[in-house]
């Protein structure tokens, strides 16, 4: 199996903070058709201030927002430096207007690509009984 994939971004952050804003390029603004019908999406980002030979090849951490948190295993945090810097996060949706959407709650710096959009199902992606490390449970959502 190769490792190496031809990822395509499919848009950019135009806008960060409340009132996001997310531009789908014009190629694949057809592919929005129906996301209105959902209050939430999740968006998957690349991480691009962080694609670099030293934090790719970060694997030890220790989370700096979640208070006496241990150092502890890249695939146990939210960290953005890791092999693959991809980004991921539940935002609500604001708005659509044409290629654009608008949204709260995400995490991603203004000029972010973006690798893939879907919808937040609470039937399947909602998971009330999972646990989490006591560190993780203090700092933020995120």
């Amino acid at each position: 199996m190769s490792h190496d994939v031809g990822l395509k971004f499919i848009g950019k952050v135009e806008s960060s903070g409340e009132g996001a804003k997310i531009r789908v390029f014009p190629e694949y603004c057809e592919g929005l058709l129906g996301v209105e019908g959902y209050s939430h999406l999740f968006i998957i980002y690349w991480m691009h201030l962080r694609d670099n030979e030293k934090h790719r090849r970060t694997l030890i951490v220790k989370p700096p927002r979640h208070e006496g948190a241990p150092q502890t295993g890249v695939f146990s945090t939210r960290s953005p430096s890791r092999p693959n810097p991809i980004g991921l996060t539940v935002v609500k949706l604001e708005g659509v207007e044409e290629c654009t959407l608008t949204v709260s709650g995400l995490d991603a710096l203004e000029e972010t690509p973006i690798i893939d959009i879907k919808p937040y199902s609470p039937r399947g992606d909602a998971h009330p009984e999972a646990s989490t490390p006591e560190w993780a449970m203090h700092g933020p959502p995120t």
